[in-house]
């Protein structure tokens, strides 16, 4: 079937219609999934999986040291200056030697306070101390994500996703058949191993065109240049699965482990339907971003990217709302306390992708302050809020939150671009004044 043409004209909808398919048969995998694994392991066992999600989540950005979005920015920008890639990937490679190095230690030492702390148990020792092993797989497979992002290869991105989605769903769904909540989480540990593979067998080629292995050397000569995102990743990559985790926590001591796997339940639902846009960010967001240098280029683009994402966003969201119940029925039969939840994720999840889209601006232009403040702000709301509103409205007191939280993100974002280039243009006016 051919492509229309006006899709074929234009690379973020020809992007989003391709993510779109993947995505689309992924969330009914990832819909069966769900529905298996609550037969099987019920609410208080997908508690469990989200923290170990969370863990993973965590482990990402600290395996990597953050690095990710600055690999993305900077091949976009020296894709054709090797000596300049070769400085980038030493000096990421450097640092996720470091960064696997801290996390293996802590996860191997620490795995019986860590058991404790995320499961309420030490049962799950000998899990955490089997990720600790998995800690450079994890590391790697955020740096190659990173160049897959950085070329903009959407097809190839499509298809290490969407195969390794496949490979991790089917291990998960044979470990948790012989083995329970057991063999379900050693098998999500091992989803980065899988992709990871997936990266070597699809994208090898294409990853020693633009890393030269042999000539990798133990320096840093773009140190600075990462720290930057290094700083900004472990900001919301480590204090937001943080939160998470308490928050999980929080509501299995004050309400019920049965109520804090609503929330997960919720939450996995929503994670499943942003992957549409998240891909979108690094392949497409990011890598404009970095081009554009004006102010009204930077309008231009972002109204482009509403007019083509937030409509079918929105479209989706909807049907998820009034499919709600169906959707509770087909997977987890009998939790109805999950509908009233529905209604705020989504529309905090709407406003979080408008404003996801304002903050790539931070990443591009590495205004470290800017994403950091906002960062800390919304996730201090976001914490704080949860803590209030669980007191008064239960577990639906989280999403609440989330909705509050997000609103007041996007508000906030939105005045400190307008700052930043309202700052630009002064400094233009007065430099054109001085000459």
């Amino acid at each position: 079937m051919k492509i229309p043409e006006f899709i074929r004209a234009n690379l973020l909808l020809k992007m989003t219609s391709l993510n779109a398919v993947v995505v689309s048969i992924r969330l009914a995998i990832a819909f069966g999934m769900q529905r298996i694994m609550y037969e099987f392991i019920g609410a208080e066992g997908l508690y469990k999986v989200g923290q170990l999600r969370s863990l993973e989540q965590l482990l990402t950005s600290v395996t990597s040291m953050g690095v990710f979005n600055g690999v993305v920015k900077y091949l976009a920008e020296f894709k054709e200056d090797k000596p300049q890639l070769q400085k980038l990937f030493s000096s990421a490679f450097v640092f996720s030697v470091f960064g696997t190095t801290v996390a293996a230690l802590g996860l191997f030492f620490g795995a019986s306070y860590l058991s404790e702390y995320l499961f309420a148990t030490t049962e799950f020792t000998y899990l955490l101390k089997f990720i600790a092993v998995l800690t450079p797989a994890i590391a790697l497979q955020r740096i190659f994500d990173g160049v897959v992002n950085g070329l903009s290869q959407y097809k190839q991105y499509a298809k290490i996703q969407f195969v390794s989605y496949i490979i991790s769903t089917i291990l998960t769904l044979t470990c948790l058949y012989f083995y329970n909540l057991d063999g379900a989480l050693v098998a999500i540990a091992l989803a980065p191993v899988i992709q990871l593979g997936m990266i070597f067998v699809v994208f090898f080629k294409v990853l020693k065109e633009y890393i030269q292995f042999k000539e990798l050397s133990f320096k840093t000569p773009m140190a600075k240049s990462l720290l930057a995102f290094t700083l900004m990743s472990f900001v919301s990559s480590i204090l937001l699965p943080f939160v998470e985790i308490d928050l999980r926590s929080m509501i299995a001591e004050r309400i019920s482990e049965t109520d804090a796997g609503v929330w997960t339940n919720v939450t996995v639902l929503s994670k499943n339907y942003m992957v549409f846009s998240g891909s979108i960010f690094t392949l497409y967001v990011l890598p404009k971003f970095a081009s554009i240098h004006t102010g009204n280029e930077f309008k231009k683009e972002v109204f482009s990217i509403y007019k083509t994402l937030l409509p079918i966003f929105g479209l989706g969201m909807l049907v998820v709302y009034l499919l709600r119940n169906v959707l509770i029925e087909l997977l987890y039969p009998g939790l109805t306390e999950m509908a009233p939840l529905f209604k705020w994720q989504l529309m905090g999840d709407f406003i979080r992708l408008g404003s996801l889209v304002l903050a790539h601006q931070f990443l591009a232009k590495k205004m470290v302050r800017n994403y950091i403040f906002s960062e800390i702000i919304s996730i201090a709301l976001f914490f704080g809020l949860s803590y209030y509103f669980v007191t008064d409205y239960g577990v639906e007191g989280i999403v609440i939150a989330h909705f509050i939280r997000y609103a007041l993100y996007f508000l906030l974002v939105i005045f400190l671009l307008w700052r930043y280039f309202n700052n630009r243009r002064n400094k233009r006016l007065n430099a054109q004044k001085t000459d």
